[in-house]
């Protein structure tokens, strides 16, 4: 795999390292990074500030799987605007759907593509009629429900 540089020049080998480490695994403790590396503890919590900061970082999150709590159905929406001049109201309205986990605006055929979690069949149906196409401005939508998640991983951020 080609190594590529990060566009911001700020961003150092030791930066990619402690990225690399906790996108493994974010509960690493920074003692541990810091023993790995060989620098300290105070580098490590240095370093995240600055990232964080910078915007590389963007915040933590705990992942959980959806199944295991009842959402046994993944579902894919391609959402088709009758003019892309209404994107940003039709996003204020999908925000307030907490089943849509996923949303961006996109070229090609769609102005939108979305990821949706529902309980079952009914409650996608639910969400789908009563809640997503009754947003003013979405002229149809097209879905496209998962049966497997064969892949879902971070970038790769080369050493």
């Amino acid at each position: 795999m080609p190594q590529r540089k990060p566009h911001n020049l700020e961003i150092d080998n030791l930066d990619i390292q402690i990225l690399s480490i906790l996108m493994k695994n974010a509960t690493t403790p920074y003692t541990e990074i810091a023993k790995d590396l060989i620098v300290s503890g105070g580098t490590i919590h240095v370093r995240m500030k600055k990232l964080e900061e910078m915007g590389v970082i963007k915040g933590a999150s705990l992942e959980v799987d959806p199944q295991k709590l009842g959402f046994d159905v993944t579902a894919f929406l391609g959402i088709y605007l009758e003019k892309g001049s209404q994107y940003n109201e039709a996003v204020k309205k999908l925000k307030e759907i907490s089943e849509i986990v996923e949303l961006h605006y996109t070229t090609g055929g769609w102005s939108i593509f979305a990821k949706i979690v529902c309980h079952d069949t009914n409650h996608l149906r639910e969400v789908l009629n009563e809640r997503i196409q009754s947003v003013p401005g979405i002229q149809r939508t097209e879905t496209f429900i998962s049966l497997e998640e064969s892949i879902k991983r971070q970038i790769t951020l080369s050493e």
